[in-house]
């Protein structure tokens, strides 16, 4: 097998031991595979460069998303998020059955499972904006989900229902902290921050600001000036990605000021391009400007 063309990593379940069966003929692999689908059963499972605790943190998945296993040993699943299609390793104990399938998403910056319904009772858990949940019923202000725990209904959308203005969305995380490779109201990144405002419109995006920049929306001229932004524009620097909330005012996760933050795209710019930053906060001048078709 000579000159195949080379996949994205982070997009393709394969190692040298085995890989999808679906990718034989375009990746080299002893062994060829069937996924066995899951969902996530906790409430954020960290994906993992490596089935080590240790490992850097690629991303997350939240509790309800769908996830195809490709191999499940020592404790971790080398797997592929349905989302937005990034591999790595998640515990094998953040893994649920596929069923029964999500009729909501949680729509509040983060809700609280409960054993009964009744908010005096003690916490179970804490779901973010984003997860996925099955309603099996109602008691009261409270949906009973499929696993006997309960959810303030209020605080539960229909899974088809979206939330079209993409920057209110992302300032419901002002002041979230920075975490690399995060995707929850516990902590996100640049792209995360990006990725879970467009997915609650309905707008698929892919993870890294790359990967965004490569494949959402349609590019709007930067000028000297930085002049004819409109809200939800995304502003892409070699490894960063932030969102416009209207003419001048830019909303991003970044690793400058450790939390999701406002600052003027005008100050952004310049501290970035002088390479005053911290990490995860972008390099350079602005590489690109693009504007999502569904927002023009």
């Amino acid at each position: 097998m000579t000159d195949l063309p080379r996949l994205d990593p982070r997009l393709t379940p394969a190692r040298p031991d085995l890989a999808d069966e679906r990718l034989r003929g375009r990746v080299e692999a002893a062994r060829y595979v069937p996924g066995r689908p899951h969902r996530i059963g906790s409430a954020v499972a960290p994906l993992r460069r490596a089935p080590d605790a240790g490992a850097a943190l690629d991303s997350e998945a939240l509790f309800g998303e769908a996830a195809t296993v490709y191999d499940l040993r020592d404790g971790w699943a080398f797997a592929q998020l349905a989302a937005d299609s990034y591999v790595g390793y998640l515990p094998a104990e953040a893994l649920a059955p596929v069923d029964p399938a999500p009729t909501h998403r949680v729509a509040a910056l983060r809700t609280f499972l409960y054993p009964a319904a009744d908010l005096k009772r003690p916490v179970l858990d804490a779901l973010s904006l984003g997860a996925q949940v099955a309603v099996a019923g109602h008691e009261g202000a409270y949906a009973r989900l499929a696993d006997g725990r309960f959810a303030f209904a209020g605080h539960l959308a229909p899974l088809e229902s979206v939330a079209p203005d993409v920057a209110a969305t992302a300032l419901r995380f002002l002041g979230t902290p920075y975490l690399w490779g995060g995707r929850s109201s516990l902590g996100l990144d640049c792209s995360g921050l990006v990725q879970t405002a467009l997915t609650a419109a309905g707008i698929p995006a892919p993870r890294d600001s790359d990967q965004q920049e490569a494949a959402l929306g349609a590019p709007v001229p930067v000028t000297p000036d930085l002049a004819g932004l409109r809200r939800g524009d995304l502003v892409f620097w070699r490894g960063h990605v932030g969102m416009m909330l209207d003419a001048t005012q830019l909303i991003h996760a970044n690793g400058h000021h450790m939390a999701v933050a406002i600052e003027p795209l005008a100050e952004a710019e310049r501290r970035i391009r002088a390479g005053r930053t911290g990490p995860g906060t972008g390099d350079g001048a602005i590489r690109s400007i693009r504007r999502l078709a569904a927002l023009a």
